[in-house]
C-alpha cells in the first residue's frame, strides 16, 4: 500500500510539473502570439463539430462525438506546439548561441557541441555529428563565419577522413538557412554513417576536446555583452 501511495503521489507531481510547464509555456507564446488561445480553441471547436456533425449525418453521434473529441485535443496539441516553437525561434533568432539551443532540439542519434570555434566579434560555428555525418553550423557575420567553417571544416577532413562534412550559415539572405528551419535541414541529409561509425567519430572529436571544456559560457544563447579574449580566434 505504501508503495502504491508513492507511486500515486510521483505520479501526481509529474502530472502537476507538466500541466505548469504547459502554462508557463503557452504565457512565453501569447508574449509574440497574442492569438494562440484562439487560434487553438478554434481548432477543437472545429474539429469537434466536423466529427459530430458527421456522426448525426450517419446515425452514430456518440461514437463520432468520442472521436471527435479525441481528434480535437490531438489538433490542439499540434497547433499549440508548433506555434510555440515558432514564437520561441522568434526570441531565440539574432541572439547569439541561438543555433545552439536549436542544435539541441534536433532529436535522438545526433550529438552537438556548442562554440567549437569562435572569434573575438562572436562569430561561432557549432558542431552537431549524426549518422548524415559531421555538421558544422555557424552564426554571426557571413564573411566571418564562411572563414571560421573553412578552417573548421579543414581540420574535421584531417581527423575524420571518411566522414562527410556539411556546413550551414544561419541567416535570411541568399544562401543561407533560417534558424526555424536548420532542424528540418539536418533531418533531411542523406544518412550514410551506421551507428558505430558514429560513436567512433564521437570519441575522435572528444578525444580532441573543445573550446566550450576550457571556458565557462553558458548553454544556448550567450550574453550580448560578453567579450572574448585577445587573440582572434579560438582553437
Amino acid at each position: 500500500m505504501a508503495r502504491k501511495a508513492n507511486t500515486d503521489g510521483a505520479d501526481s507531481a509529474e502530472n502537476a510539473g507538466r500541466l505548469k510547464q504547459i502554462a508557463l509555456t503557452y504565457k512565453m507564446t501569447r508574449r509574440t502570439d497574442p492569438k494562440i488561445g484562439l487560434v487553438v480553441a478554434g481548432v477543437g471547436i472545429v474539429t469537434f463539430g466536423v466529427l459530430l456533425a458527421v456522426g448525426f449525418l450517419i446515425d452514430h453521434p456518440i461514437y463520432l462525438g468520442i472521436l471527435g473529441f479525441v481528434l480535437a485535443l490531438l489538433a490542439m496539441a499540434i497547433v499549440f506546439g508548433r506555434r510555440a516553437e515558432r514564437a520561441a525561434f522568434g526570441q531565440m533568432e539574432g541572439q547569439p548561441g541561438a543555433a545552439a539551443a536549436v542544435l539541441d532540439r534536433v532529436g535522438r542519434g545526433w550529438t552537438t557541441t556548442p562554440a567549437v570555434a569562435m572569434n573575438r566579434s562572436q562569430d561561432v560555428v557549432h558542431r552537431a555529428v549524426g549518422k548524415a555525418g559531421i555538421v558544422l553550423v555557424g552564426e554571426g557575420n557571413p564573411n566571418r563565419v564562411k572563414l571560421l567553417l573553412a578552417a573548421e571544416k579543414k581540420k574535421m577532413a584531417r581527423i575524420l577522413v571518411d566522414v562527410p562534412v556539411h556546413d550551414i550559415i544561419v541567416g535570411n539572405d541568399e544562401g543561407q538557412v533560417p534558424l526555424k528551419k536548420v532542424r528540418t535541414k539536418m533531418l533531411k541529409m542523406p544518412r550514410v554513417l551506421t551507428g558505430p561509425q558514429v560513436t567512433a567519430a564521437n570519441d575522435r572529436l572528444r578525444a580532441m576536446g573543445d573550446l566550450m571544456s576550457n571556458m565557462p559560457l553558458p548553454k544556448g544563447p550567450m550574453p550580448k555583452g560578453m567579450r572574448m579574449p585577445r587573440g582572434g580566434k579560438m582553437r
